[in-house]
């Protein structure tokens, strides 16, 4: 009596899914917060600029793939 492979497909997903958004932030995190890069002073230098491209565009991946991961 084991679980169905439907089922426990779905739940496979769904913890693939939580863990790499849960990856991405602590990522995010430690890079805008832990390094500083998420703030600047009194204008943003080059390393603010490009965190905030790597944020933007790995956020943009991670969607189109989850989205492409839960279509059905």
């Amino acid at each position: 009596m084991g679980m169905e492979d439907d089922t426990r497909d779905f739940l496979v997903r769904i913890m693939n899914t939580v863990s790499l958004v849960f990856t991405w932030m602590a990522i995010q995190v430690v890079l805008g917060i832990y390094f500083e890069l998420g703030f600047f002073d009194n204008s943003p230098n080059w390393k603010n600029y490009l965190y905030y491209v790597f944020f933007l565009l790995s956020l943009f991946f991670l969607l189109r793939y989850l989205k492409k991961k839960w279509k059905l």
